[in-house]
C-alpha cells in the first residue's frame, strides 16, 4: 500500500514539474495565422521594373496603402510592395495578411482582385437571356444544374472526404445526376426515361473502360498542385487513381446529356412521321443523325481540352524534350485518358441510347403526325 501511494506522489510530482515545460513546448509550436481580406487600395505607386534575380524575366512592382475592409482586421491600414497584379489607387483587392507566432513581421500581399462583380454581371446576363430564349426548357436547366452542384457539393464531395470510394461514389452521383436531370429538364416522358437508361448504360461501360485504363497506365492521380496540396492536408486518406476517376466520369455528363436526349428525341419524331417503320428502319435512320452528332462533338470536347492546355503546350513546346517522352509523362497521358474515354464514351452513348429508344417508343405509345391534308367529298 505505502508502495503505491509513494508511486502515485512521484508520478504526480513528475507531472507538476513537466507540466511548465509542456505548455512552453506547445507555446512554441502555435503555428503562423493567415487572413484573406477584402480592401481599398487607397494609394499605388507607378509600377517600376526590375529583373527577376538569376532569370531574363523582368517583373513588376508597386507600393501600396490599402485599407481593409472586412475580416478580423477590418479598418487597419498598412503599406507594402507588390510584385503581383498592379492595381490602381481605388481598386478592390482580396489581400494576404501573415501573422508570424514568434513575433515577427507581418506580412501583407495582394491575393487577386476583385473580380466578383464581373461575375455577377456575367451571370445576370446569362440569366437574362437563358429567360428570354430558353424558356420553361431553359428554367428547367438552371434547374437541373442546381440539383447537379448541391448532389456534387452536399452527396459527392463529402462522401470522398468520409472515406468512401472516389469509383463508387462517383458512379452513384453521376446517376442520380442523370436521373435527376434527365426529368426534372424535359418532363416524365419515355424519350426522357429512354434517355436516361442510354446515359446510366454508357456511364458504367466507360467507367469500367476507365478504371481499367487508368490503372493499365500507373497513373497516380498527381498531376496538379491542388492534388497534392490535398494529399498533404488530409493525410493522405483519399484516393487520388479514384478521384482522377471520379473527375473523367463527372465531365462526361454535360456532353453526354446532350448526345442521349438528341438521339431520344430523334427516334421519338421518326416513330411520330414514319408509324410504318419498323425498329431496324427507325434503328438504322435514328444511327445516321447519330453519326453526325459523333463528329461535331469530339471535335469539339478534343478542342476544349487543348485550349485549355495551351499555356502547358507552350511550355512543353519550348523544351528540348522529345515528343514521345512529353505524351508520356503523366501530365499528358491524364490528359489524353481524359479526352479518349470522353470520347469513347460519347460514340458509344449514340448506338446504345438509340437502341433503347428504338425498342421503348414505338408506334402504340407514340401518336403519329397528322397526314397535313384532308379529303373532302
Amino acid at each position: 500500500m505505502f508502495k503505491t501511494r509513494t508511486s502515485l506522489f512521484l508520478t504526480l510530482a513528475v507531472f507538476i514539474l513537466i507540466l511548465p515545460l509542456r505548455t512552453h513546448a506547445a507555446g512554441e509550436n502555435v503555428s503562423d495565422k493567415e487572413y484573406l481580406e477584402k480592401a481599398k487600395v487607397t494609394s499605388a505607386s507607378e509600377s517600376t521594373t526590375s529583373p527577376v534575380v538569376g532569370t531574363s524575366v523582368n517583373e513588376q512592382s508597386q507600393t501600396l496603402t490599402i485599407s481593409v475592409l472586412d475580416g478580423p482586421d477590418k479598418g487597419t491600414s498598412a503599406t507594402f510592395e507588390n510584385d503581383f497584379t498592379q492595381v490602381k489607387s481605388g481598386a478592390i483587392v482580396y489581400v494576404r495578411h501573415s501573422v508570424s507566432a514568434q513575433n515577427g513581421p507581418d506580412l501583407w500581399s495582394v491575393s487577386d482582385p476583385y473580380r466578383l462583380n464581373v461575375l455577377i454581371g456575367l451571370a445576370l446576363v446569362f440569366l437574362v437571356l437563358v429567360f428570354l430564349f430558353g424558356g420553361i426548357q431553359g428554367i428547367r436547366g438552371l434547374a437541373t444544374l442546381l440539383g447537379s452542384l448541391v448532389l456534387i457539393f452536399y452527396v459527392l464531395l463529402p462522401g470522398i472526404y468520409a472515406g468512401i470510394s472516389p469509383v463508387l461514389v462517383s458512379i452513384g452521383v453521376a446517376s442520380l445526376i442523370i436521373i435527376v436531370g434527365s426529368y426534372l429538364t424535359h418532363g416524365f416522358r419515355r424519350s426522357t426515361t429512354a434517355a436516361m437508361l442510354g446515359m446510366i448504360a454508357t456511364v458504367l461501360i466507360t467507367g469500367a473502360g476507365t478504371y481499367y485504363v487508368i490503372h493499365a497506365a500507373q497513373l497516380s492521380g498527381f498531376t496538379t498542385e491542388s492534388n497534392a496540396y490535398l494529399n498533404f492536408n488530409t493525410g493522405g486518406t483519399i484516393d487520388m487513381v479514384g478521384l482522377l476517376f471520379g473527375g473523367i466520369m463527372i465531365g462526361l455528363l454535360g456532353v453526354l446529356y446532350d448526345i442521349a436526349i438528341g438521339q431520344a428525341v430523334a427516334v421519338e419524331e421518326l416513330v411520330r412521321a414514319a408509324s410504318h417503320y419498323t425498329r431496324r428502319q427507325v434503328y438504322r435512320r435514328a444511327l445516321r443523325i447519330g453519326r453526325e452528332h459523333i463528329g461535331a462533338l469530339i471535335n469539339t470536347l478534343a478542342i476544349a481540352y487543348v485550349g485549355a492546355s495551351l499555356p502547358l503546350l507552350l511550355l512543353f513546346r519550348q523544351s528540348d524534350v522529345s515528343i514521345p517522352y512529353v505524351i508520356n509523362s503523366e501530365l499528358f497521358a491524364t490528359e489524353i485518358i481524359r479526352i479518349l474515354m470522353g470520347s469513347i464514351g460519347l460514340i458509344l452513348a449514340v448506338p446504345i441510347t438509340t437502341l433503347i429508344a428504338s425498342y421503348f417508343l414505338t408506334a402504340k405509345n407514340i401518336p403519329s403526325e397528322p397526314s397535313g391534308h384532308t379529303h373532302t367529298t
